[in-house]
């Protein structure tokens, strides 16, 4: 299976908080299935760090990429197709982090790892 972490969902794996599901942490876990993350979460993380709401994500803010990769995750690119599709998704969730997700997931066909409810009418697959 091929996965897209929100943003949350990779924050709580890393610091193995028991906000994630077990049925996310099994998949997550699972060494066949590929983990991706989007570098929307990479934007959103660093942004966040600087403004003090995350400040448990220093080691992320400071080597994202490295720090994903330590833990199997690999990095996806945002592409035109994603920007492309966000910006033609239904105007009822605002969130540009969420609405990139999204489209990643759509245009990628992944399994959005998410406890976000309001994903699951853009017709994508998640996992919670």
């Amino acid at each position: 299976m091929r996965l897209l972490l929100d943003t949350h969902a990779l924050l709580w794996a890393i610091e193995r908080n028991p906000r994630l599901s077990s049925r996310a942490l099994e998949a997550i876990a699972d060494p066949d299935n590929e983990k991706l993350v989007s570098a929307v979460s990479a934007y959103e993380i660093c942004m966040k760090h600087a403004l003090g709401k995350l400040p448990s994500a220093a080691a992320l803010a400071n080597a994202f990429e490295a720090e994903i990769t330590a833990v199997d995750c690999t990095p996806l690119p945002i592409s035109v197709a994603h920007a492309e599709a966000a910006g033609k998704l239904d105007a009822a969730h605002r969130g540009p982090f969420d609405r990139l997700l999204i489209a990643q997931a759509r245009v990628e066909r992944l399994v959005l790892v998410s406890n976000e409810t309001l994903f699951d009418s853009y017709g994508i697959e998640r996992l919670w």
